[in-house]
């Protein structure tokens, strides 16, 4: 009688040590960040979701063109003016073939330079603040035909404050 109550217990055991094994278990971890700005002055994206985040270009199969980003910004600068400059060059690499295309930036309706800055918003429209458009245009090739591939890319922005000359 011992043994078959040591039996049924070593069985217990097993069955209820073989059943954790098989519980399942979920984990979720994310990151979480707000940027909180100054009321003085700021450039964001109005739609935060996608600053953070890969962008794609729309490939037009029927026409074989590449379109192009339009994103919104919020602005301000109750002090003075806004301006903006490119921190490198704009384009899309494709590392295989070594072939890039070149991007073109819009800020406000503004074209970016690398070199230097220039004002993107007026101190009249900065003041009160304003929702401007940026836009990412693909300069097509010499000859307007894209090689096939993947492409990859940065577009680096740099805003500054401009106070106004006294």
């Amino acid at each position: 009688m011992n043994r078959k109550l040591i039996q049924v217990l070593l069985s217990a055991a097993v069955i209820g040590a073989s059943a954790g094994a098989f519980a399942a278990r979920e984990e979720h971890t994310f990151d979480v960040f707000v940027t909180i700005p100054t009321p003085a002055f700021y450039v964001i994206p109005s739609d935060p979701g996608w600053i953070h985040r890969e962008q794609q270009l729309p490939w037009r199969l029927a026409t074989s063109t590449l379109g192009s980003l339009r994103k919104y910004f919020d602005v301000k600068n109750v002090a003075g003016s806004i301006e903006a400059r490119l921190d490198g060059r704009p384009y899309l690499s494709n590392q295989q073939f070594a072939d890039d295309i070149a991007l073109r930036v819009l800020f406000n309706g503004k074209l970016l330079s690398e070199h230097e800055s220039g004002e993107v918003v007026s101190l009249t429209d900065a003041a009160p603040g304003k929702r401007v458009l940026l836009e990412i245009l693909p300069m097509p090739p010499a000859n307007g035909v894209y090689k096939p591939g993947r492409y990859f890319g940065s577009v680096n922005m740099v805003f500054n404050a401009v106070l106004p000359d006294a």
